[in-house]
């Protein structure tokens, strides 16, 4: 029997918890607290919102009550997508999911706190939710099943600690927050987001073909009987890759002293080129040994085993310094591109990293045999960012679940690099869906809505770059 000061009540009782909160706290226990704080107010915000009370807040947990289920779950439901939405912003090792459980029950009410097996059936249900999720006793899905556009999974009658009579289980399918739910979205939005990603991507496949179509048919057969004679005369047999030397720039200043200036600006053309995977780049010391002495590069080409050769000048007048570049294929002696800059001196380190970053591009372009590698390139100022980028493509067109993993991580390095750079995320958008489509993911419903979200990103990008 209640005693004065202790009030018994019906009333609709939500608990929750953090999924893995002992890890994340031991990983980043400052972010992690940062993130509670911040998820613990949204939580707050809501239950006012919909006429709840937060009750407790132990550690991780929250108990709060309400004076109807349908507002308790309407709620329940709306945190768990903000808080899905949230997520989306933080790194996967940083994300926080909460599992809800709610019930209908008989509770004790003293000095504002709650008590009874409403609590403890709460708390049951809470365990038996997925992260991200929420799952409700038999006495609420009834209650709510006709009036909320929601779908349900039953899950039995569960046999749980310190509740003496089994508790049929439901879990919430229908709102995004929801684990389950997601992955019943994810199928009817799948449509739209393989368009999206594959709007994002198409760059890729093109860098991939590099537009070899469209190159004149007479001028390929021509270049095929050349380089059959190259390859035979070469004193290596050439690289599968496209393979090229960077010869060291000529020092066109007339001072000795001025000599860095070229050897500088070469191994920095070197050292980008070194990064990207799709080419064969000789090393300094073999294509520097030419330097000073007079450039036959269809000579240069087959003592080195390489088809292209890339030469050129600096020269420095007073506080202005010209560039010059000329790409030449050793096979048949053809000039396939070249290239001139004029910049201020004032920033040497800047200039030298702007120049690689369009001569690269422009390689890029000639060596694809299109124009589609050279906005791979002008995407970003950043040779590092390129890199990675490059490392990440390379993983995504081998297709398999280790390559997946390190697409993301090459793609989330780029991206940390250059947050407005393109293409990372649309080789971050291929890494979630690609295992869908092959079978291997483990939350395809989640791995869905990933690619979706960085392939809009993409995209947004994408329209603004030149």
């Amino acid at each position: 029997m209640a005693t004065r000061d202790v009030e018994r009540k019906l009333t609709a009782v939500f608990v929750t918890d953090v999924a893995g909160y002992s890890r994340l706290m031991a990983k980043n226990p400052d972010q992690t607290l940062e993130t509670l704080t911040a998820y613990r107010q949204v939580f707050s915000e809501y239950t006012g919102q919909f006429h709840g009370r937060i009750v407790n807040r132990p550690g991780d947990s929250i108990l709060a009550e309400f004076g109807s289920v349908v507002d308790a779950l309407t709620c329940a439901v709306e945190i768990q997508r903000e808080l899905a939405e949230r997520n989306l912003s933080l790194p996967e090792n940083r994300r926080m999911q909460f599992r809800i459980g709610l019930t209908m029950g008989d509770v004790l009410l003293k000095e504002g706190e709650i008590y009874g097996d409403g609590v403890n059936i709460a708390a049951r249900l809470e365990a038996l939710a997925d992260p991200g999720g929420i799952c409700i006793s038999r006495n609420v899905h009834d209650q709510v099943q006709s009036r909320l556009p929601l779908h349900f999974e039953y899950l039995g009658e569960k046999i749980v600690k310190n509740i003496p009579e089994p508790v049929r289980a439901y879990k919430v399918l229908s709102e995004p927050g929801a684990a389950a739910h997601r992955a019943v979205k994810a199928g009817a939005i799948a449509a739209k987001t393989w368009r999206l990603a594959a709007l994002a991507a198409a760059v890729l496949a093109l860098a991939a073909v590099g537009g070899y179509f469209g190159w004149n048919y007479y001028e390929q057969r021509a270049a095929e009987a050349a380089l059959a004679v190259f390859e035979q005369e070469a004193d290596y047999p050439l690289p599968e890759r496209p393979s090229i030397a960077i010869l060291a720039f000529e020092n066109l200043s007339g001072d000795p002293e001025q000599e860095y200036f070229g050897d500088s600006l070469s191994e920095n053309i070197l050292t980008g080129l070194a990064g990207v995977d799709d080419l064969f780049v000789i090393a300094r010391n073999s294509s520097f040994q030419y330097k000073g002495k007079p450039v036959d590069v269809r000579k240069i080409g087959r003592e080195l085993g390489v088809r292209y050769v890339l030469e050129g000048s600096v020269q420095k007048v007073e506080n202005r310094v010209r560039v010059t570049a000329q790409l030449i294929d050793a096979a048949t002696g053809q000039h396939l591109w070249a290239g001139r800059y004029d910049r201020e001196l004032e920033f040497w380190f800047a200039i030298q990293d702007e120049i690689t970053l369009k001569i690269l591009g422009e390689l890029l372009g000639e060596l694809h045999r299109g124009e589609t590698s050279r906005a791979v390139v002008s995407g970003t100022k950043n040779l590092e960012a390129l890199a990675a980028f490059y490392r990440a493509y390379k993983h995504i067109i081998r297709w398999g679940k280790k390559d997946m993993l390190l697409a993301r991580e090459w793609s989330r390095k780029a991206i940390a690099l250059d947050p407005n750079y393109p293409l990372p995320y649309s080789t971050l958008a291929w890494s979630y869906i690609l295992p869908v489509f092959f079978g291997f993911s483990d939350s395809p419903g989640e791995d869905l809505l990933q690619g979706g979200e960085h392939a809009k990103k993409a995209l947004e990008l994408s329209s603004g770059t030149e």
